[in-house]
């Protein structure tokens, strides 16, 4: 055997993602190379006017439990695993009549597309035949070639224009490219799949990653790797390291909001939140006064459609990205003057389980932090008075102070933020910031902490401002100076005896 050229006699094609099959095939049937197949691949590649040779005609097996069991047979893995150099192999082949399959064209379940489904649909994507034979064959390269993604349908194809068949280095770089495809889809499985959801993963895999124009400033170079993504940029110009980092920021927040909600994100915190039963044009507009300054250049993440009467209000405002579930056809014609404006479409935002950071030359992984559906709190000032609307601003002015880079302060009133104090040294300053941003119209709102007040100096800084109820984690040793610098403004004050630190 001439291990430097591979001619090629049989190859064995089974994908879930059919493009590019056709000049694939073709090439193949120009060369007189038997084509072998499944069930739904052989069907569409006769359909486009190629010969295929059924699996069952190897196996003399039916393709059984809804096409979940079909290649794994002794025949198909002894025809990819045979060491063309192996005298033994070849009898064993010869003796069982197995033939010999030189190339090997397999890719996987999407089981990517499917993690926000439920377990029993997850299942049904996770790919058992399809690994086994592209791990068989990538461990085989000295004699089979294996392509595990319409990517490299292209390589191949110049190849075996090059060479009249395939060279080891080909083999073993498209054997190396599998084990890393295979590897990271088992890698998402496992996270997935974890019992526990404050389990962490035991290594770190980054996946292939693209390079980005540059990173935070201009003289740091960066790259973004990630699966398979659903959502899509309609226009505008590429994303840069900074936008992605806000978008992320920014939809993470606005999906704390079930009802329609608008989110302003600049330099990873929030500089406006809306929410409640209004039209997105109005929620953008409350978003946008809280601190219209700083959204200049901002993120929206919005998770509703955003119609024409919206994407009139967004024009006004130079923006850097705005994501939504849905654009309307008006609303893409009045954003496309902004060429430079990226839009980005995302009708189910699906996030990562785990945030990853470097530390010390090592690596910090740990789990998000989720707020879930419900907010328990104790109220442990002697005003217990809590009316609906109050309490409905408090659990609003929370979800958004999570957000928020400590120390954080969130001032809120109906449904919007009025003031947010992001990311100071001393819970004092970013009370005094808030306080600042919200422009003396304070009276009848709320506050959030995102952890405890150290001292009742914070709490003092309030008097005159009308706010009616703060919502804090409580656990300082000076809860009890707290309460009743509370007590003394009459100010409803709630315990979570849980904070959101966002360093």
């Amino acid at each position: 055997m001439n291990s430097s050229r591979l001619p090629l006699q049989r190859a064995l094609i089974s994908v879930f993602d059919k493009t590019g099959l056709e000049p694939l095939c073709q090439k193949l049937s120009d060369h007189q190379i038997k084509i072998y197949s499944t069930g739904g691949t052989a069907k569409h590649i006769r359909e486009m006017g190629f010969d295929v040779n059924q699996i069952e005609s190897v196996t003399q097996f039916p393709e059984m439990m809804d096409g979940r069991v079909k290649t794994l047979h002794p025949k198909i893995f002894g025809g990819i695993l045979a060491r063309r150099d192996s005298k033994s192999d070849l009898l064993d082949c010869e003796a069982h009549d197995i033939p010999l399959f030189d190339l090997v064209v397999v890719n996987l379940y999407p089981f990517w597309d499917h993690l926000a489904d439920s377990k029993e649909v997850q299942a049904k994507f996770i790919d058992i035949g399809g690994p086994s034979m592209m791990r068989a064959a990538a461990k085989n390269a000295a004699s089979v070639t294996v392509l595990s993604s319409p990517e490299d349908y292209s390589h191949f194809l110049s190849e075996y224009d090059n060479h009249g068949g395939t060279t080891l280095n080909f083999r073993q770089t498209m054997a190396a490219m599998t084990f890393e495809r295979t590897s990271r889809y088992d890698r998402m499985i496992a996270n997935t799949w974890r019992t526990s959801a404050a389990a962490l993963p035991s290594q770190i895999e980054f996946g292939s990653l693209t390079p980005l124009r540059y990173g935070e400033n201009p003289h740091q170079t960066a790259s973004w790797g990630a699966s398979k993504q659903e959502w899509k940029i309609l226009q505008g110009k590429e994303l840069s390291y900074n936008n992605l980092l806000d978008s992320e920021a920014a939809l993470r927040l606005n999906s704390e909001f079930a009802e329609p909600a608008v989110t302003i994100v600049k330099h990873n915190n929030p500089c406006g939140v809306a929410s409640g039963e209004n039209s997105v044009a109005e929620l953008f507009k409350r978003s946008q006064s809280c601190d219209s300054k700083s959204a200049f250049g901002g993120i929206v993440a919005i998770n509703r459609e955003v119609d024409a009467e919206a994407a009139h209000g967004m024009a006004q405002l130079f923006l850097e990205v705005i994501v939504a579930p849905r654009f309307s056809k008006d609303a893409r014609e009045i954003l496309a003057t902004k060429k430079n404006l990226r839009l980005i479409e995302w009708e189910k935002p699906v996030f990562n389980p785990f945030e990853v950071r470097t530390s010390l030359g090592g690596w910090l992984v740990q789990t998000t932090d989720p707020l879930g559906v419900t907010i328990d709190f104790k109220i442990v000032s002697q005003n217990q008075h809590l009316e609906s609307s109050v309490q409905n601003d408090l659990k609003f002015a929370w979800r958004v102070c999570k957000h928020v880079r400590s120390n954080a302060i969130v001032i809120a009133k109906n449904g919007q933020t009025l003031g947010i104090g992001a990311g100071q040294m001393s819970r004092v300053d970013a009370v005094q910031i808030a306080l600042e941003k919200a422009k003396g119209q304070t009276a009848g709102a709320v506050l959030a902490s995102d952890a405890f007040f150290p001292f009742r100096d914070n709490i003092d800084l309030l008097k005159g401002s009308g706010i009616k109820a703060i919502i804090e984690p409580g656990g300082s040793q000076r809860d009890t100076e707290v309460i009743q610098a509370c007590n003394e403004q009459n100010i409803v004050l709630l315990f979570t005896g849980k904070r959101h630190f966002r360093h």
